[in-house]
């Protein structure tokens, strides 16, 4: 390795080419949502707000850099300053399918804000660094995300997506086991 390439450190958090900010999100991709959120539950993580995203629901769907169409259930569990994410994915060609083929239930990706800097800048700067886009939409025509091709040099896969700052989450289709109180979303 020529370490003349690598980045300079700033500090004991920041290298130089310090990009990606704050961790938001761990994925579990699964065969069965249901399943692994009873099991999540047990460790105390939930309640679980449940969706399908299809292209009812998310727009400028793409896999391997084309456009597809794909469905996936998805649940949402906040934990601290984190959300836990389940998909399962129901039909069309995903990177989602793919890991359950390779490898069954486990552990999928994580994803970070890259601290909101404008997102094709996003982009470009992973793409930059050599990881291309393998899977990406527009929930709700509005909260953009993007899966990179991260697996082979880290273990895993890294994602990004970006709220608009006047987003609100949706009516889940269900809430498991239970909808929260009234009053404490």
């Amino acid at each position: 390795m020529d370490l003349s390439k690598l980045p300079t450190v700033l500090s004991e958090d920041t290298l130089s080419n310090t990009m990606l900010g704050n961790v938001v999100e761990l994925c579990i991709v699964t065969d069965d949502h249901v399943k692994t959120m009873q099991g999540l539950i047990q460790l105390g993580i939930g309640p679980w707000a449940v969706y399908t995203f299809s292209p009812k629901t998310v727009t400028d769907q793409t896999f391997n850099g084309k456009p597809c169409e794909f469905a996936l259930k998805v649940c949402f569990a906040k934990s601290g300053n984190m959300i836990w994410e389940l998909m399962q994915p129901l039909w069309g060609p995903s990177i989602f399918q793919d890991f359950l083929d390779r490898n069954g239930t486990g552990f999928h990706h994580v994803a970070y804000d890259c601290n909101d800097i404008p997102w094709d800048e996003r982009i470009d700067s992973l793409e930059a660094r050599g990881f291309r886009m393998v899977q990406s939409g527009k929930w709700m025509g509005r909260n953009a995300f993007a899966f990179f091709d991260t697996e082979d040099a880290t273990g895993t896969t890294f994602e990004t997506y970006h709220f608009p700052d006047d987003w609100d989450y949706p009516e889940p289709e269900s809430w498991y086991p239970a909808p929260p109180p009234a009053g404490t979303l």
